[in-house]
């Protein structure tokens, strides 16, 4: 048996290499540090092998696909031979001769992974025959469009919609040449019982199921003088849009998207963890007086769109556990509008307020256009618009990200707390609530909740903590992210398995660093955007909801009364 220093091995292109657990052979190599192909090979999902590209060659000229071959040892594999490379080729030219190869004007241009794999191999010519294609978008749905004749069926879309969330709102149908993906009896999406995540689009590695762009109607905004362009920018875009211009992950480049949008003509530009930190104070005033007066537990939290959207499709006997505040950005949107509308009283012909929110989700363009969401007959929201959005945005208005001087935003909404920023990161709800019920007086016992179990980007995690003046109560709390944990969570509370008192869920795996509308990233990248997030959090001089002056003078003034729950509720 192979080994180096007591370690089963194998040899890939002529080097041994240890297996220290990796389930597959392409883990293995990539690990070696060999960039395999594939183009329907994602960790998370389970195994599918459909697109044959990260096929690889044994000593005896067998053809192994490595995506699904365990690792043994004494294997002896090649990954670059020449009929490999033919064989590649080959693959790229049969999936390109069923697509639609209008390249220049497709939406996925800049990171196409089919069009990558196209020049990595050189595929300068296609030699078979176009088969028909289906070119009739499914423009149904308010967060993604789908493109059949972009469709190179790796599945996945659809694994991702069944395994990690659950939803399965669309499927393959038919066979042989006439095989394609779509929602059951070729519905619209929008009919389907996509909860509009946009998870599916964030893995598909061609054009075939894209986010929804709303750069036109936002361009216009900006372009009209009789327009007053708000923008507030939620936590988690803060640690992800550097993505896009090559800075390392996780970077805070919070000050400059504030300077950027500035000068792409928004008039006021605010941070999104203020309306997170009236979410936390709303939200655990309503957790409090459930536990206080026996109302319906477990409080289930109500931020995530994609969430709310799911429990309405498949639970909607939890309606009434779910949390009737407004997510931050709605909370904040509301906040925005009625003092736009208190400070243009008597005046005449007052310019038009529009708020556009810059978020890591797909699904905040579905929440805001929600009836609920509405203030005074009026959207609290005008328009979500994606941090990749963001970034297209950017590049087309020539700006030079990089040398960009950060600036802070605007006042009288300056100042946002930590709790309000690790919104963005799955427990960081939970934390930021548990902060505010506790209510901690020094640094040192902040850190303490920090270690109670909310943090990490496990899927399901839960924290028990002693609750009331001597500590008689004991809160337990869970903390989901993904849509199927949800799911098995939830059958467990039903089933009377468990007990919590509150849920935090976040429809995306991580929480919003993960979100749809994020530049993607697995791994690694996740943790280290997680990780600014909580260094955003140390260096705030405000850790909580309740002590930021923001809020206070909010609560003394504009909030004061039936004002709270009147534009920070929608029930």
């Amino acid at each position: 048996m192979s080994t180096i220093n007591n370690k089963r091995t194998m040899t890939v292109n002529g080097r041994p290499v240890p297996i220290e657990g990796e389930k597959n052979i392409l883990d293995l190599i990539r690990k070696a540090g060999f960039d395999m192909p594939t183009l329907c090979y994602h960790s998370q999902l389970s195994t599918f092998g459909a697109c044959r590209m990260c096929i690889v060659e044994d000593k005896k000229g067998n053809i192994l696909a490595s995506c699904s071959t365990p690792p043994k040892a004494g294997m002896d594999i090649r990954t670059n031979t020449p009929r490999l490379r033919e064989y590649r080729k080959m693959i790229l030219e049969l999936m390109l001769a069923d697509h639609n190869r209008d390249c220049i004007t497709c939406e996925k241009r800049r990171d196409c992974e089919l069009l990558r794999l196209a020049r990595r191999f050189d595929v300068d010519t296609v030699r078979f025959e176009t088969y028909s294609m289906d070119g009739t978008k499914d423009k149904s749905s308010l967060a993604v469009i789908r493109h059949p004749d972009k469709c190179i069926l790796c599945g996945d879309c659809i694994r991702m919609c069944d395994e990690i969330q659950n939803v399965g709102a669309i499927d393959f149908v038919n066979r042989g040449s006439k095989m394609e993906v779509m929602p059951a009896f070729d519905m619209p999406l929008a009919e389907s019982d996509c909860v509009n995540c946009g998870q599916c689009a964030a893995v598909c590695p061609t054009a075939a199921i894209t986010v929804r762009s709303n750069l036109r109607e936002l361009w216009e905004m900006l372009n009209d003088d009789n327009i007053i362009v708000q923008a507030q920018i939620a936590p988690a875009v803060r640690v992800a849009l550097g993505d896009e211009f090559n800075f390392p992950y996780g970077t805070n480049v919070m000050g400059k998207i504030v300077a950027a949008l500035r000068k792409l003509g928004f008039d006021e530009v605010y941070d999104t963890a203020t309306g997170a930190d009236l979410t936390v104070i709303e939200e655990a005033a309503e957790f409090v007086e459930r536990l206080k007066e026996g109302g319906k537990l477990p409080l289930f939290t109500s931020c995530c769109p994609a969430w709310v959207k799911y429990a309405e499709t498949k639970h909607p006997e939890l309606m009434d556990n779910i949390s009737s505040c407004k997510s931050p950005m709605e909370m904040f949107g509301s906040v925005l509008k009625e003092k736009a509308r208190l400070d243009s009283e008597g005046q005449k012909n007052p310019k038009v307020v529009k708020n556009v929110a810059i978020m890591p989700c797909t699904a905040k363009k579905f929440e805001v256009k929600r009836e609920e969401m509405k203030t005074n007959g009026e959207p609290t929201v005008d328009l979500a618009i994606t941090t990749q959005e963001l970034a297209s945005l950017i590049i087309e208005s020539g700006l030079k990200f990089e040398d960009i001087q950060p600036e802070a935003v605007d006042m009288p909404f300056g100042i946002a707390s930590g709790a309000g920023v690790i919104f963005g990161v799955t427990g960081g709800v939970t934390e930021a609530v548990i902060r505010n019920v506790i209510d901690p007086d020094s640094r040192a016992e902040l850190e303490e909740i920090a270690f109670t179990g909310v943090r990490g980007l496990d899927g399901v995690k839960e924290v028990h903590l002693p609750y009331g003046e001597e500590g008689e109560q004991t809160i337990s709390i869970a903390i989901v992210s993904g849509l199927r944990n949800a799911e098995n969570l939830i059958r467990k509370i039903e089933s009377g398995e468990v007990h919590y008192d509150f849920v935090e869920v976040m429809a995306c795996q991580g929480g919003c660093i993960a979100g749809a509308g994020q530049p993607f990233v697995v791994g690694r990248a996740r943790a280290e955007r997680s990780q600014g997030m909580y260094e955003a959090d140390q260096l705030s001089n405000v850790r909580t909801s309740q002590g930021n002056p923001v809020t206070e003078n909010l609560y003394n003034g504009l909030l004061a009364g039936e004002n709270a729950h009147r534009l920070l509720h929608y029930k």
